[in-house]
């Protein structure tokens, strides 16, 4: 069985949260593994109408067969970890969740500081969440870790060894990843990125996997890029126009309102090759071609979206293999087995 990595392309907010959840309920992984910065990344899922969104734990919680990891390159914040164990109660997650022993810890002073240092909240636009100043004390090797923290304690485990004893015994490794492509502190639009890479390497580094050992390389887009706080945008939308669109988003973690943009082909194809993308997830579908919705073949797709996905396969060079019309987990057209 092979392990998967999903992963953001754009601003983050591309609906990876959806894709996971689908692949966790669809494919069964025995481990849901997330890597990534920490708190600063809220993923969203619909389920039977309800919207659930965590910001520590695995988006693929609602897998209940499945182990839910955090690896040892993502922040904890032990605040949020236990109110995410009581918001998600009714999954069982406490009695399946492991956090890597190594996992650094945001403190309260890392999340006053986040908020009141003019540079960070004011003019690069962080969360407010605490992960720059925390990965800061990472880099000076003075961050607290998990195994620091008393009450974590039941919940620590070695991350890096459980996904690879699992990949030894054949078995289905799902690995999240964060934000997205143009938020890596390498090769995004710095200085307004987040505090460490966000590409596929670094999120197998995060849970402790070598390239040699990741099989899949999933890159998620959405038919609109948004972007939430400063920085680049080059194909940035007039609000009013997102307006008279119906594209109006606020972020899952900040609340800010999202900022939005036409489909950027170029930042596409440069994200999937610097991902290894081996297939591209498509989001949002439905708000790029409203005859769309809820559609979950392929071929009784409208012509304009299916226009849409053939440009996009063919000016990034790979294929589009999931493609989400709808909100509901069960709103998605899978073409993995055919393309």
């Amino acid at each position: 069985m092979p392990s998967i990595i999903v992963v953001g392309g754009q601003w983050g907010d591309e609906g990876k949260g959806s894709i996971i959840a689908y692949l966790a309920m669809h494919d069964e992984p025995e481990i849901i593994a997330r890597g990534g910065v920490g708190t600063n990344a809220g993923h969203s899922v619909v389920i039977n109408g309800k919207k659930y969104a965590v910001r520590q734990l695995p988006t693929g919680f609602m897998q209940r067969k499945a182990r839910l990891l955090v690896g040892a390159g993502v922040l904890v914040d032990p605040e949020v970890f236990f109110y995410e164990l009581e918001h998600l109660k009714d999954f069982d997650v406490a009695g399946r969740v492991g956090i890597d022993y190594r996992c650094a810890i945001i403190e309260p002073r890392h999340k006053e500081l986040d908020r009141s240092n003019g540079y960070l909240h004011g003019k690069i636009g962080t969360t407010g969440s605490g992960c720059g100043p925390a990965n800061a004390d990472r880099a000076l090797r003075k961050a607290k870790q998990a195994k620091d923290i008393k009450e974590l304690e039941p919940y620590l485990t070695d991350v890096a060894a459980e996904v690879n004893d699992a990949l030894d015994e054949g078995a289905l490794v799902l690995v999240e990843g964060t934000q997205g492509f143009g938020l890596s502190l390498y090769f995004g639009t710095y200085p307004y990125v987040t505090s460490k890479d966000t590409s596929a390497s670094a999120i197998a580094s995060d849970v402790g996997i070598g390239p040699t050992r990741v099989d899949d390389v999933i890159v998620v887009f959405k038919s609109f890029p948004t972007r939430v706080g400063a920085g680049p945008f080059p194909t940035e939308m007039p609000m009013e126009e997102a307006d008279r669109l119906g594209l109006v988003e606020y972020g899952t973690v900040t609340g800010r309102r999202r900022r939005v943009g036409w489909f950027d082909f170029e930042m596409a194809r440069y994200s999937a090759r610097v991902n290894g993308a081996t297939m591209l997830a498509l989001t949002m579908l439905d708000k790029y071609d409203k005859e769309a919705y809820g559609i979950t073949d392929y071929d009784k797709l409208p012509k304009k979206a299916k226009e849409f996905v053939e440009e996009i396969e063919e000016r990034v060079g790979v294929p589009v293999a999931l493609i989400k019309t709808g909100p509901e987990l069960e709103h998605i057209i899978d073409r993995r087995d055919t393309i």
